[in-house]
């Protein structure tokens, strides 16, 4: 339990800092705040706007952070070191201050609004989200959004690329929060996918030392021209072929119907000879007849 109120107390003293000193450099613009232990004491790295404010003429304002720092908050050893912002439209609590400072001079709020998000969007960012929350035109608390561009609200996406800015505005009706979240212009999401096309290959190149060497293709033999003679023989060969082949059934055809015809004419032949054999026994039999008639009449 120890450990875990020592990282309590850490953590809180942290943030009473970084109050303490938006607080007194709110005419320079602060930017954020960055707290590191070295073996020599803290490192605490200031950004913001117009880092000259926050030095002083010959560092005497700088001078006396440090010292209210050591006092005030217990830091051993502090330096403090002033960073300037490289683009305040791409700061989301430089964003979130200045829309409070414009709610508080009476701007209306959807102009105020609409305002920081082309701006915000202008500088580059692929995404914006302003949020003001509070008595912001009644006696009724209410809660108004303005979005452009492509926002995370969970998720690594989230934690790696949105930065969040918060700042308060203190109008005749009361408090008005107000939240600036800014994705990173330089952010690359999981869906985003570049396609590499390759680049030709000059033939002229030769391959390093240690890389496989193209195979050598074969040169390719052209066949001879076939002479058109032979060709047209060719074509000519399979239609005789099929003529003799075409041919032949109707000989077969004709034979078969032939057969009958000769089955008739030796049918009739027999029927001929066969008539006169009868003729001829007919005949036999009436000369015996009369032979033996002559006899019995000698007798």
């Amino acid at each position: 339990m120890a450990n875990e109120r020592k990282i309590v107390e850490e953590k809180i003293r942290r943030i009473l800092l970084k109050e303490y000193l938006m607080a007194k450099t709110q005419r320079a613009g602060f930017g954020g705040l960055d707290i590191q232990r070295t073996p020599m004491g803290y490192r605490v790295t200031l950004i913001t706007e117009r880092p000259g404010l926050v030095i002083g003429r010959k560092g005497a304002t700088i001078k006396r952070l440090t010292q209210a720092v050591e006092a005030r908050f217990g830091f051993e050893n502090p330096q403090i070191e002033v960073q300037e912002v490289q683009d305040a439209s791409l700061n989301s609590q430089i964003m979130a201050e200045k829309l409070a400072s414009a709610l508080e001079r009476g701007w209306h709020f959807r102009r105020a609004g609409h305002s920081t998000v082309r701006r915000i969007m202008g500088a580059g960012a692929k995404g914006c989200l302003v949020v003001i929350s509070g008595k912001i035109t009644g006696q009724r608390h209410r809660m108004e959004k303005f979005k452009a561009g492509h926002i995370k609200f969970c998720g690594e996406p989230k934690h790696l690329w949105m930065r969040e800015g918060f700042a308060i505005a203190k109008v005749k009706l009361g408090v008005i929060g107000v939240k600036v979240h800014i994705m990173d212009p330089r952010a690359r999401l999981p869906d985003e996918i570049d396609i590499i096309d390759r680049e030709p290959i000059d033939e002229a190149e030769e391959p390093a030392a240690g890389e496989p060497t193209d195979v050598e293709e074969a040169p390719v033999v052209e066949a001879e021209p076939i002479p058109k003679e032979e060709v047209s023989d060719k074509k000519a060969k399979p239609k005789e072929e099929v003529s003799d082949k075409k041919a032949k059934p109707k000989e077969e055809v004709s034979d078969k119907k032939a057969k009958p015809k000769e089955v008739k004419e030796k049918a009739e032949t027999k029927e001929v000879e066969n008539g006169a054999a009868e003729d001829k026994r007919d005949k036999g039999d009436e000369h015996r007849g009369e032979a033996k008639e002559a006899e019995r009449a000698q007798e």
